[in-house]
């Protein structure tokens, strides 16, 4: 029987792929990073396991099945599970990722889902993807940000792949500072998004308003507060920081739940909790 991995953005999400930050270590390729290595800073481990343990128990508290890939010591960034890829309703797309200090994280994440029999339906071999650059808008529109990590050869490359399935791809520009998509753009609900509405380019915007999109937009310092960088669970339930308050308060005015998440040590090295999570199994 053929199998549905992930519909959409804002499905209920039964199945993710976490891995724990035992290894986690600040690396000079983010703003927020380098903003906190030029203060001297390393990493409290404990607090991240603490923190990630939070998100773990989020998941299990909304029947969110946690799937986890062991943690290599050498893998500084491997925590951020979203990255290595993209899945969507017939299977995952294996990306490439731009840093070299990432790119061995692929053979590992590459490895667990044929250890979970997901099929792989096409392979970046031209360019870069990352998969925080990665939305599905609607069943057959996918929007790929070309932001610092991700480029047009790389969405290229898979729009040509994806193409014979019927999909259709928006490359989304923005400023590299913003590093990927899902730092200025996230889907929380059925056509309904957090956003950095000035970072987005024209075309996008355009398309948003046409698609009928509700906008909670955010200001500029809130990107790298992580305030866009939302989990949504479906069902109009969310997972957000704890400290993004304003946010917050308009999902709950909308109707949402929202699971608030403390996780000041994690973020750090430039990530939040849409960048921890790999969806496997989306309805």
């Amino acid at each position: 029987m053929d199998k549905s991995y992930v519909k959409s953005a804002s499905g209920i999400l039964k199945e993710v792929l976490l891995c724990p930050p035992q290894f986690l270590r600040l690396e000079a390729i983010n703003k927020i990073a380098v903003s906190w290595l030029n203060k001297g800073v390393r990493l409290d481990r404990g607090k991240c396991l603490r923190e990630h343990q939070q998100l773990i128990d989020i998941y299990r508290e909304n029947a969110v099945e946690v799937e986890f890939i062991e943690p290599n010591e050498l893998l500084s960034s491997q925590t951020f599970s979203r990255d290595f890829g993209f899945i969507i309703k017939e299977g995952y797309v294996l990306g490439r990722f731009k840093e070299k200090v990432r790119r061995p994280e692929s053979t590992e994440y590459a490895a667990k889902l044929r250890a979970l029999n997901i099929p792989l339906i096409a392979a970046c071999g031209e360019g870069f993807i990352e998969g925080g650059d990665f939305w599905q808008l609607d069943e057959k529109t996918l929007a790929i940000g070309c932001v610092q990590r991700s480029n047009e050869t790389g969405v290229e490359n898979i729009r040509r792949q994806l193409a014979p399935l019927g999909y259709r791809i928006l490359s989304v520009q923005a400023e590299p500072e913003y590093l990927h998509l899902d730092m200025i753009f996230n889907i929380v609900g059925v056509k309904t998004a957090v956003t950095y509405y000035e970072a987005l380019p024209e075309h996008f915007k355009r398309y948003l308003h046409d698609a009928g999109f509700d906008l909670i937009k955010i200001e500029r310092q809130g990107v790298f507060k992580h305030f866009c960088n939302l989990q949504a669970l479906g069902n109009k339930r969310v997972i957000s920081l704890k400290a993004n308050k304003t946010v917050n308060a308009e999902l709950r005015e909308r109707g949402f739940e929202v699971f608030e998440l403390d996780a000041a040590e994690i973020l750090k090295a430039g990530g939040g909790p849409h960048c921890m999570t790999f969806p496997l199994h989306r309805s």
